[in-house]
């Protein structure tokens, strides 16, 4: 079968750029409309409320031009003179319309006085009147609902700056067709009085434009002060304490335009390795923008003491702390005679005299830790390539198997030994295995029993110097395969 046509092509992705664009262009279509409408059929009825809101909409007409070249700036990406973005050309564009609009309504306020107080010009009621204002609550409606949208889509103070000057035309519009009915009722009754109401209505656009410059004012000098709401803070300070995380110190937030960064300083125990507390800071920042998507986060983990560290973790992060390792930590005595011993790992290249000199500085660091130990002694052991790497020849390993079976009975383990091997190196011999036993036991109860194996291994093979036993439940033996396993 032949499939006739054209190839199926999906059509193009519109990005989050190109739709704000396409938004905050329909709106300066639609404000260029009104404007003119309003201004025509404004002059030829000498309704002041008709004027005012054609002045009203003459600056949604330059607001929805500032909103589009605002959201064209914003779009750009971060560069060195902008490391975070240029989103505040959003803010500074709703600034703008905020002292726009406190010009427009000075204006309407003082033209509203003069013609209650002084002069009462006629005004002209006819169908045209009710038919922009009409036309301007349906575009109004219309072109708020879009923008809004867009605003909380994209998180854009500047469409949502619009959005609210599209919904107040919607108000005012409709404050000044009330007005319009006044002036016509007050000639059909004769209620002279009612020909202030075109008046009467401009003051109350003036007014309705007022408030919104408020609210819309101190959002945008907020924004641009870096100021952030109460509970958008509290929201990411919950979501940074991640399993891990001890304490969230420090949270810093900013806005520019649609998008959010956050600054986070984090506590983690000074236990976890660098890779765990890369792991931990990852888990906070992914929480983080689950509660503010998009946002740009920065954690910081800060190592502390966690109140749970016992002596083994004190004498580690001590050594660690200095480049080195340490291991087979002893503690031993009561009181003043409290003492700790342990093998401290120093690089080979090390002289003695340079090892001597860490070694020390180890103890020192050790005293100030656990100032209850009264003594500490450090065993160098050298670490590194050279002394990891040895030659070895390959033995029989069938008498030490026969060996290991009787020793492991005895020591109540599984008799059947895994992966034994017998090496030598020099004069040196070296035997490994694995051995299985209960794996409801304890580790320690399990090492005590391996210990006991070990030495009476030793006693048996002369030359034995090095012995590695791998303990395993038995359940993990029923899941091996090869020879040995069965």
């Amino acid at each position: 079968m032949v499939a006739r046509g054209g190839p199926c092509q999906n059509p193009p992705r519109v990005t989050p750029e190109q739709e704000k664009k396409a938004v905050a262009l329909s709106s300066l279509g639609a404000a260029v409309l009104l404007t003119g409408g309003k201004l025509a059929v404004g002059l030829s009825t000498g309704s002041l409320g008709i004027l005012s809101e054609a002045a009203h909409s003459g600056l949604d007409l330059l607001a929805a031009a500032m909103t589009f070249w605002a959201v064209r700036l914003s779009s750009r990406p971060a560069d060195p003179d902008h490391p975070y973005g240029h989103g505040k050309f959003e803010n500074l564009s709703a600034l703008a319309q905020t002292l726009l609009l406190l010009a427009t309504s000075g204006w309407i306020v003082w033209e509203s006085a003069h013609r209650l107080l002084f002069e009462a010009p006629h005004v002209e009621v006819n169908a045209w009147s009710f038919a922009v204002m009409a036309v301007s609550i349906v575009v109004d409606v219309s072109r708020s609902r879009a923008l809004k949208r867009a605003a909380e889509k994209h998180q854009s103070q500047a469409l949502e700056a619009d959005a609210l000057h599209f919904s107040t035309d919607v108000w005012s519009s409709a404050v000044v067709i009330l007005g319009l009915g006044g002036v016509l009722l007050s000639r059909r009754l004769g209620l002279p009085w009612l020909g202030q109401a075109d008046a009467v209505a401009a003051l109350a656009v003036a007014g309705i434009v007022v408030w919104v410059t408020v609210r819309l004012g101190r959002k945008s000098v907020d924004d641009l002060l870096d100021a952030v709401p109460p509970e958008l803070r509290d929201r990411v300070t919950r979501a940074a304490g991640v399993p891990g995380v001890l304490d969230v110190r420090r949270v810093r937030l900013r806005r520019s335009g649609p998008a959010t960064f956050a600054d986070v300083t984090v506590t983690v125990g000074r236990d976890a390795s660098f890779e765990r507390s890369h792991q931990i800071a990852l888990a906070a920042r992914e929480a983080i923008q689950r509660v503010v998507p998009g946002a740009d986060v920065v954690i910081h983990a800060q190592p502390v003491a966690s109140g749970e560290e016992g002596t083994l973790v004190a004498v580690r992060l001590a050594a660690a702390r200095l480049g080195l390792g340490a291991h087979a930590i002893r503690l031993t005595g009561a009181g003043p005679a409290r003492a700790l011993e342990c093998h401290l790992e120093v690089p080979e290249s090390l002289t003695l005299a340079e090892a001597h000199q860490r070694t020390e500085e180890f103890e020192e660091a050790v005293r100030g830790e656990l100032p209850e130990v009264a003594r500490v002694v450090a065993s160098i052991e050298p670490v590194g390539e050279a002394t990891a790497a040895r030659a070895v020849t390959v033995e029989d390993e069938a008498p030490v198997r026969r060996l290991l079976e009787e020793l492991l009975e005895e020591a109540g383990l599984d008799p059947r030994p895994a992966e034994v091997r017998v090496q030598r190196s020099g004069p040196e011999l070296w035997v490994s295995f694995r051995a299985r036993l209960d794996g409801t036991l304890s580790v320690s109860e399990g090492r005590r029993r391996a210990e006991r194996v070990e030495r009476a291994l030793r006693a048996r093979l002369p030359g034995l110097s090095r012995v590695l036993v791998r303990l395993e439940p038995r359940e993990a033996g029923r899941r091996e395969r090869g020879p040995e396993a069965r």
